[in-house]
């Protein structure tokens, strides 16, 4: 390499682009301003004494390059472009098979606003990439030192609004025509803010439409394959520089005027020079020993602070108080893509090409040793190319031969486009479609026919991938796969990285070593099967434990019970599950974020779901029941229900009384019966609901948007619960004036207040059977008759002893309502059952099927028990107390060891007499009416 005058570099291009800026734009102006200025940074770029590599992000041009480049050099010190915070975790590449991503993860945030959490920043690693060839080279080569001189973690949040930046997050912009990855794929980073080296894109959108109908291509994947990576793929190093530098100085002065964007872009610029300059002056290296790799766009940069002379006043501010984690996360070329806005298969697509230049420039690539994943090779630092000395000065004018040069039109290699041709068809087929050899040659011609159109003699994987749509997928898709996402697996496929055991934090690696006993290989990708015989083996009950946890923390899916459930006071003995650790490895990962176990990540969760603002009653009482579930914590259960009382008595709304009274009566029936006295917690909650119902009732029977499900709900726990908040010093007062001072005027709620005076003994049946008969002697009030029922039906909570009145009064209205108002209620009747009354209706079938004829041939002479008279009624036709008595009488003679029992449970002492004279129990019975009435009506509900 000769030196060439300081002076004399570039002025060849320079007068070029002159005499072209006062052709073109008929004189001279602003194109000429650009264009000058665009040579202006590439030559201020290549006369930096730290050499700098321009990078494009997943370039395979940019990997040879850098390759060769660092064979050639052999740089004691490398800086690279990315995030510093994350410089621990790159040696632990060589445990993970790529693509991996390292991430940055922040739980809980101090400084930034609270929605924004949890915060996360990916760097994904291909092999395919420059930024690997240079890690690997640092940290396998002795003497090497690997320095991170991008922003922190930290700063990418505090520098811009997150999702604004498109220098950090690229939103997707190719055609939306484009077939999306599968969604597991494209997922696996999330929503995690994506770094990358060498964002390479135009910015403005006139421009890239320029390039692409010029270039006759669909989409910026594919011109950057055509007019970039293959012109470079064989170019020396100081080629592939200047056009690198060109490119980015392009794109960086034909960017839209956006002076937020700029500023971080100017202040990342800014940071990474002075880190770059502070490391030079501390440790005495030289900066011809150097190589800074970033971005070309950021290459090519003009702010003050550019170049080991810089000028140093560009002041780092601190870190915010946010604690941040740092892992390795799986990642994949479809969630690459679909992060930083790629065509689908363009990364695979890539790593092919790569792969082809290995073969065809013989160049060496680094790779760490014992890199999962691959073949291994020597070490990077005894790479058999020799170092080749460095000549002093600037390089020479490459730009001008390459601009002036017309396009190397490649041979068409009809062996590996045939090659493709017959592959595709075979793909095809398996995938369901009637592909055939003829399609397999018209596949051939059409490529060839389209490259010819687009000015290309030799057909890219695009044109190929278009003319196998158009010759074989035709109208139809049979199978899941089209023909695009056919070629894309062609081509290379998808390839998804996995972290190895050894870089796992200890929350995942901890969760593998329990879940050993299962002997199942839980880092593959997919589904398998797991049998727990606890009978046989209770060690596996430990495992159960983890997997009922892991169900609770991760994702759908990734750990899923087939057979078993988990209940309160219950321990299953067989368990069947469908584990996907391997396939939801990230968020296992993402745990180990916020714990070193995963009981603590749970208590953790549950604390924060109990503490959150927002939270209700319902909420805590469901940390509650899973505390108790998975942790068995009795420390966190008593901590959890003090929480779930101080936030009944601020609640002012009844939303979520279904849920609270479901979840307390399952843990008092727990505490019932595993426990001798219950916690005091629950009494509290016993006590305090009760008084707090009670005043809430009169407001929720006239509140529209109290909802009739929710009444109940309230009802629900007065009357289920009124026995212990009794006993516990409650004032059953407090109910009697709730239910004065309720006055209901929605025809459901009307129902539900009378069915509660009925519980309460403030109404008999025959006075709540005798207003539904007036209900349906009414013209004007038919119309809303099934609006009562419906109160009725949803009465069956707190009050299940009215399930044969209910069926009683549905019948009726089978019988009597006009079609014009029974057949519009059908569906809304069905419509309750199935979605409000799901507890309910086994009940109501129950006693349906208990009073109506199990026969089909006994329906005829079947009578209703409400239509019998008084001689054939039996006990439940009586409604008055008159009526109990005698009754009454009649059921305690029939049976004179109950009666014998329930005279001593109320302290009577007597005898039997004569078979001439009336027993005792009669005469008790006539003694005392009302308590006969009250014994036939509790008889009667059971």
């Amino acid at each position: 390499m000769s030196a060439v005058p300081e002076a004399a570099a570039f002025d060849a291009l320079r007068a070029q682009l002159s005499e072209a800026a006062a052709a073109l734009a008929d004189g001279p102006g602003a194109l000429e301003g650009i264009l000058l200025g665009i040579v202006d940074d590439v030559d201020r770029a290549v006369r930096e004494p730290l050499e700098i590599f321009p990078v494009c992000h997943h370039s395979p041009a940019s990997a040879i390059a850098m390759a060769r480049r660092l064979r050639e050099k052999r740089p004691k010190v490398v800086y690279l472009e990315l995030c510093e915070d994350m410089a621990p975790l790159l040696s632990e590449l060589r445990n993970c098979r790529l693509p991996v991503a390292v991430q940055a993860f922040a739980s809980e945030v101090d400084g930034f606003p609270a929605d924004w959490a949890p915060l996360s920043v990916v760097a994904p690693i291909t092999e395919a990439s420059a930024e690997y060839q240079a890690i690997a080279y640092a940290l396998d080569t002795p003497g090497v030192e690997l320095v991170l001189v991008d922003r922190s973690s930290d700063h990418v949040f505090q520098w811009q609004t997150r999702g604004t930046d498109s220098a950090d997050v690229t939103e997707p912009t190719e055609p939306a025509e484009e077939a999306p990855p599968a969604e597991e794929e494209a997922g696996l980073h999330g929503d995690a803010v994506g770094v990358e080296i060498g964002d390479l894109r135009p910015r403005f959108a006139e421009l890239e439409e320029h390039l692409l109908r010029h270039g006759r291509v669909r989409h910026w994947s594919e011109w950057w394959h055509q007019y970039v990576e293959l012109p470079l793929g064989d170019s020396d190093h100081d080629t592939y520089r200047q056009v690198m530098l060109l490119i980015g100085s392009l794109f960086r002065r034909l960017a839209p005027g956006d002076a937020r964007q700029t500023r971080v872009d100017e202040d990342r610029e800014r940071y990474m020079w002075t880190r770059m300059r502070e490391h030079l002056a501390a440790s005495g290296t030289d900066a011809a020993d150097c190589l800074y790799i970033c971005g070309a766009f950021h290459a090519a940069s003009r702010v003050e602070e550019f170049g080991v002379h810089g000028a140093a006043t560009f002041e780092i501010g601190p870190p915010s108080a946010s604690v941040w984690q740092h892992g390795l996360i799986p990642s994949s070329h479809a969630a690459i893509e679909a992060q930083f806005g790629l065509t689908p298969g363009s990364v695979s697509i890539a790593a092919t090409q790569w792969t082809k230049n290995l073969r065809r420039t013989k160049v060496q690539p680094f790779r760490l040793v014992g890199q999962a994943g691959g073949k291994k090779t020597t070490r990077a630092g005894k790479a058999a190319v020799p170092a080749l000395p460095e000549a002093d000065g600037t390089p020479a004018d490459q730009l001008s031969g390459f601009l002036r040069r017309p396009p190397v039109l490649d041979r068409l290699d009809e062996a590996e486009l045939l090659g493709w041709s017959v592959e595709i068809v075979r793909a095809a087929r398996r995938n369901g479609y009637l592909a055939s050899t003829a399609d397999a040659i018209a596949v051939f011609e059409t490529s060839i026919l389209l490259a010819g159109m687009r000015d290309r003699a030799r057909p890219t994987p695009y044109d190929f991938q278009d003319a196998a749509i158009t010759c074989i997928e035709k109208d139809t898709v049979p199978g899941r796969r089209d023909v695009r996402r056919i070629v894309e697996i062609m081509m290379g496929g998808d390839r998804i990285g996995q972290v190895g055991y050894d870089a796992l934090p200890p929350l995942a690696r901890d969760v593998h070593d329990r879940l050993a006993p299962l002997g199942l290989k839980l880092e593959q990708r997919g589904v398998q099967r797991a049998l727990l015989d606890m009978a046989s083996a209770p060690e596996l009950e430990r495992c159960s434990d983890v997997l009922w946890m892991l169900r609770h923390l991760l994702p759908y899916g990734a750990a899923r019970a087939i057979m078993g459930e988990r209940r309160l006071g219950e321990r299953p003995i067989q368990e069947s599950w469908d584990l996907a650790l391997g396939t939801h490895q990230r968020a296992l990962i993402e745990l180990g974020y916020e714990g070193v176990s995963i009981e603590q990540v749970l208590e953790q969760r549950l604390r924060r779901r109990a503490y959150d603002p927002q939270a209700t009653t319902a909420d805590v009482l469901e940390a509650v029941e899973n505390a108790t579930l998975y942790l068995g914590s009795r420390r966190l259960v008593d901590e959890l229900g003090t929480r779930a009382l101080e936030v009944l008595e601020t609640e002012r709304s009844v939303d979520g009384a279904p849920e609270v009274l479901r979840r307390v009566r399952r843990l008092l029936a727990y505490y019932r019966t595993s426990e001798p006295v219950l916690p005091p917690w629950i009494e509290s909650f016993v006590k305090t609901g009760y008084a707090h119902y009670c005043t809430l009732l009169p407001t929720a029977f006239t509140d529209e948007d109290a909802k009739v499900r929710q009444v109940a709900a309230m009802l629900g726990f007065l009357f289920s619960m009124e026995g212990l908040a009794v006993s516990l010093g409650c004032d059953r007062t407090q109910l009697e004036l709730a239910f004065a001072q309720s006055h209901p005027r929605e025809p459901a709620k009307v129902a539900l207040l009378w069915a509660a005076q009925v519980q309460l003994g403030q109404l008999s049946r025959a006075d709540l059977r005798a207003r539904c008969d007036e209900l349906l002697g009414n013209p004007l009030v038919v119309p809303a008759y099934p609006r009562h029922l419906s109160g009725f039906l949803h009465a069956l909570e707190p009050v299940p002893q009215l399930a044969d009145f209910v069926v009683e009064a549905v019948s009726n209205a089978f019988a009597r309502l006009p079609d014009p108002v029974l057949l519009p209620w059908l569906p809304k009747l069905i419509g309750t059952l199935r979605s409000e009354g799901a507890d309910l209706a086994p009940l109501l079938i129950r006693e349906a099927g208990r009073i109506f004829p199990g026969r089909l041939d006994a329906l005829d002479a079947w009578i209703p028990p409400w239509r019998e008279g008084p001689d054939t009624a039996g006990p439940r036709s009586a409604g008055s107390a008159g009526a109990g008595a005698g009754s009454g009488a009649a059921l305690l003679a029939a049976h004179p060891a109950t009666c014998d029992a329930l005279a001593g449970l109320l302290g009577c002492e007597g005898s039997w007499q004569t078979a001439e004279a009336a027993p005792s129990g009669a005469l008790l019975a006539a003694r005392h009416p009302d308590t006969a009435a009250a014994l036939e009506v509790l008889l009667a509900g059971t």
